[in-house]
């Protein structure tokens, strides 16, 4: 079976979900489905960035820091007068260019990606609490959140960009030459440069536009409240690559789908209000995380290393 994976996944939630509807019934009140579904909605736009990233035989843990940068930076524009559609695109810029950051070391300067997001992740994040001091941009004009619209319009708006950028992201990869260029590099990277595929170039790309999609998850997020906190995105990079590995893209790279991500995301976003809902402690959803993670690293190398039938 193709997604054999994936349908591993989707039962999963399933079963998640027959438990919950038996021992806790009001989790699945629309308010709490409502919460659950747009407190999950940037780690999927992130996520969708990370699965690229991934599918290259690479990693980015600088995520969180990222995220926060951008997010301050959606504030503070807002702040300054800036209108909505200036401070979207200088946003997205801003994501782009840190991702290029991290593309440019590792592409052409040939450091390993861990190292280099992992320098970046720190200074970026002790660079934003240097800058603000650890304050948090208050006082947002009234047209910035919920982008001045209803809450339950800004929450569709919210849900259609991210349905348009998981369809889009599934159809490059499927459908176009860029596509078939970031499954061959996480395949084998010296294959791919025989076939004409310029490796560091679609690194350095893939990188950047990561970085545009975590800009995109944080002006989301941003504008669902009143004031943005300088610390934003803390652990959002565990969020973010434990539901592309769980969602069946492999750690080396060359196998998944967004398809997978999707449910990754579902099914790891579920996890922590289920818990709450049954009584259980909160502390134990990262634990229950870290399982799901290496049982779905530990399945993954497990089935790579399966002899193939005869």
């Amino acid at each position: 079976m193709r997604y054999r994976w994936e349908f591993s996944i989707a039962v999963a939630i399933v079963a998640l979900g027959i438990v919950v509807a038996f021992a806790a019934p009001g989790f699945f009140t629309a308010e709490n489905q409502r919460d659950v579904l747009m407190a999950n909605m940037p780690v999927l736009i992130a996520a969708l960035g990370m699965t690229l990233v991934m599918l290259i035989g690479q990693i980015d843990i600088s995520v969180g820091s990222q995220f926060a940068i951008c997010s301050v930076a959606a504030g503070l524009l807002a702040k300054a007068g800036l209108p909505l559609p200036a401070v979207a695109v200088s946003v997205l810029l801003a994501g782009a260019a840190l991702g290029a950051i991290n593309g440019a070391l590792v592409a052409w300067a040939r450091i390993p990606s861990i190292v280099v997001t992992l320098a970046t992740m720190v200074t970026l994040r002790d660079g934003l609490r240097w800058a603000t001091e650890g304050a948090w941009v208050q006082d947002l004009p009234r047209g910035f959140q919920w982008f001045g619209l209803t809450l339950g319009a800004s929450e569709t708006v919210t849900a259609g960009i991210a349905a348009i950028l998981f369809a889009g992201a599934a159809w490059a990869l499927r459908g176009f030459a860029i596509g078939r260029a970031v499954y061959g590099i996480g395949s084998s990277e010296d294959a791919a440069r025989l076939a004409g595929i310029d490796a560091p170039r679609v690194t350095f790309g893939v990188f950047a536009t990561a970085g545009a999609l975590t800009g995109c998850a944080a002006l989301l997020n941003a504008a669902r409240f009143s004031q943005i906190p300088s610390n934003a995105g803390l652990g959002m990079e565990l969020k973010v690559i434990a539901a592309v590995v769980v969602g069946g893209t492999a750690v080396r790279g060359g196998r998944g789908t967004v398809a997978g991500t999707l449910l990754g995301v579902i099914l790891l976003g579920a996890i922590g209000p289920a818990l709450t809902f049954l009584g259980v402690n909160a502390y134990w959803e990262k634990a229950l995380q870290g399982a799901i993670i290496l049982a779905a690293v530990s399945l993954e190398r497990g089935g790579r290393l399966a002899p193939s039938p005869a």
